[in-house]
């Protein structure tokens, strides 16, 4: 399977930079590029890519606005946005999280550690970075929505089974579905199927949505 991506960043030496990389990947291929959120958003609709890495800091449109654009509301764009920063620790992170981003990487990344964050993203199947987002996730959920005070967890939560709150506590904890198999002594197959259940129940895009639900439940500590 080939994974389509759109590169969205305001410096053209960036692009270019992003394009050689992943077009050197046998099962990436570059689709189209865009220099701020407003043709970021044109582009999407236009080139249907699986995945988009998008800047956060762009003039105009920013890329928190786009990302926002693509993903909220009643017919969200059907692909996953990765925000690029330059800052491992950056507010518009925390929103992009919000706005539904399913993961964000620094613009350092080597090269190979790239191409595997849009296989990962395109699959679904685990966190980016990790330690990192997990750090962003347990700072994020600390903070209160805007105008709100506590924000209740989705309603889908309490229909989980008692396995499927187990998986999702896992993957909280940054668990791969291989390592998930083999904590809880099933298939990796049948971790697939829980997962995709857990996504349904809670109704979110991703698992990293559904980390930030886990973390707001109470199911794993928030790191002091």
């Amino acid at each position: 399977m080939t994974v389509r991506v759109l590169i969205v960043d305001d410096e053209e030496l960036v692009r270019t930079g992003l394009r050689l990389i992943l077009e050197s990947e046998p099962d990436l291929t570059v689709v189209g590029t865009a220099s701020d959120g407003a043709s970021a958003v044109t582009a999407v609709h236009r080139f249907r890519p699986d995945v988009v890495l998008m800047d956060i800091r762009m003039p105009g449109m920013d890329g928190l606005a786009a990302t926002r654009q693509l993903l909220v509301g009643p017919e969200p764009a059907d692909c996953k946005v990765v925000v690029l920063t330059t800052f491992d620790v950056d507010e518009h992170v925390y929103e992009a999280l919000r706005a539904g981003a399913s993961g964000f990487l620094l613009k350092d990344v080597p090269a190979d550690q790239l191409a595997q964050a849009i296989r990962v993203a395109a699959a679904g199947e685990a966190l980016l970075a990790p330690s990192v987002t997990r750090r962003l996730i347990t700072a994020f959920t600390r903070r209160p929505s805007a105008g709100t005070g506590h924000v209740a967890a989705p309603p889908g939560l309490a229909e989980l089974t008692s396995r499927e709150v187990e998986v999702l506590t896992l993957l909280a904890e940054g668990l791969s579905n291989a390592e998930i198999a083999q904590r809880l002594f099933i298939g990796e197959a049948t971790v697939k199927t829980h997962v995709a259940r857990v996504l349904t129940k809670l109704g979110v895009r991703d698992r990293v949505q559904a980390v930030i639900v886990a973390f707001r439940a109470g199911l794993v500590a928030v790191d002091s």
